[in-house]
């Protein structure tokens, strides 16, 4: 027998298994084509289908709806709650008669500062 080298060794292994690999690779797309050929769709299922995923989608829409107008409608209704539970008194703010610290001595508002 003749003695090889290690380089041509490793390339002798590398082309065994570069050709298992394209042996495995046919042999499995040759399984798939046979697998495939025994399927056969039936001749309403994109319509099925399509019609299945419109209903989900119209119930999504609605559903989303929903919740929008629950959310809107509980903040409206706490925002009036908040708003009615102020004191019915008036307020400082806005009393309507005027004060020496707001109106000056001839009607003019005050200078602050020396």
């Amino acid at each position: 027998m003749k003695d090889i080298s290690p380089d041509e060794a490793a390339e002798r292994a590398q082309r065994r298994e570069d050709a298992s690999r394209a042996r495995t690779e046919l042999e499995l797309h040759a399984a798939l084509e046979r697998l495939a050929a025994g399927v056969h769709a039936a001749p309403d299922a994109y319509r099925t289908a399509r019609s299945d995923w419109l209903r989900r989608e119209r119930r999504r829409r609605l559903v989303l709806t929903v919740l929008i107008a629950i959310v809107f409608t509980l903040a409206t209704l706490i925002g009036l709650w908040v708003l009615n539970q102020a004191p019915s008194g008036s307020g400082t703010i806005f009393s309507g008669v005027p004060t020496t610290a707001t109106v000056g001595t001839e009607g003019e508002l005050p200078v602050s500062g020396p």
